[in-house]
């Protein structure tokens, strides 16, 4: 699934279902189903309010996304029951990729961090023009430094935040859904809720009850 202007989401493994986590609770009562039915999924509803969260890190989905490292850095941040494998700088030389944003966002007047709104009409191909050389020149001098016989692992260190970086994500349905809880939210960063919708929209279909459980519990 697209996401950005060069960036993605795929769907690379996932294990178990909505069963699954039915199971893993009724095993405490030494049951097991085999079908899937409307019992079942008002006791994935009950276990979601009550927050009896166990069984929801039964199944698991490995993910492969490509994001600017911003973005990644941000992501890497949901630790608990999950994973990361990232492409890495000191062994492959970086293609000349990274993120440029359609719009440039003005400064939230209210959120320190946040964004409102867009640049002043007049200012936004001025910002564009300062981001894309700022961007080409560093690439440039990335390419200068490996010519000049300087090992892949120090001339990354002038990329930009900007450049794209490739992970693959393996995460528990939990941890799915915390994230999301999150990085859906309208005070997330406008870019990695792109990102957010992107993986709902892969990961829903896959366990339609409990995620929608653990959503809307929240």
């Amino acid at each position: 699934m697209r996401v950005l202007d060069k960036g993605f989401v795929e769907l690379i493994d996932h294990m178990g279902s909505d069963l699954s986590v039915v199971n893993g609770a009724r095993i405490s009562m030494g049951k097991r189903k085999e079908v899937f039915d409307e019992k079942d999924a008002g006791l994935i509803n009950y276990l979601a309010e009550h927050d009896h969260t166990s069984p929801f890190r039964i199944p698991h989905v490995v993910l492969h996304i490509k994001a600017p490292i911003f973005v990644m850095r941000q992501w890497m941040r949901y630790k608990i029951g999950s994973d990361f494998n990232e492409i890495s700088g000191r062994y492959v030389e970086f293609e000349p990729e990274y993120y440029v944003p359609e719009v440039f966002r003005s400064q939230s007047k209210d959120l320190k961090q946040g964004s409102d709104g867009v640049v002043k009409e007049g200012n936004d191909w001025c910002a564009k023009l300062i981001y894309t050389n700022h961007c080409k020149n560093a690439f440039q001098n990335y390419e200068e430094l490996i010519e000049y016989g300087v090992c892949k692992e120090q001339a990354r260190m002038v990329l930009p935040l900007a450049l794209y970086t490739e992970v693959y994500w393996t995460a528990s349905l939990q941890a799915v859904a915390h994230f999301l809880v999150q990085r859906l939210d309208p005070h997330a960063q406008w870019e990695i809720r792109e990102y957010a919708k992107a993986v709902k929209e892969l990961i829903l279909p896959l366990y339609p009850n409990s995620l929608n459980a653990l959503l809307e519990s929240k």
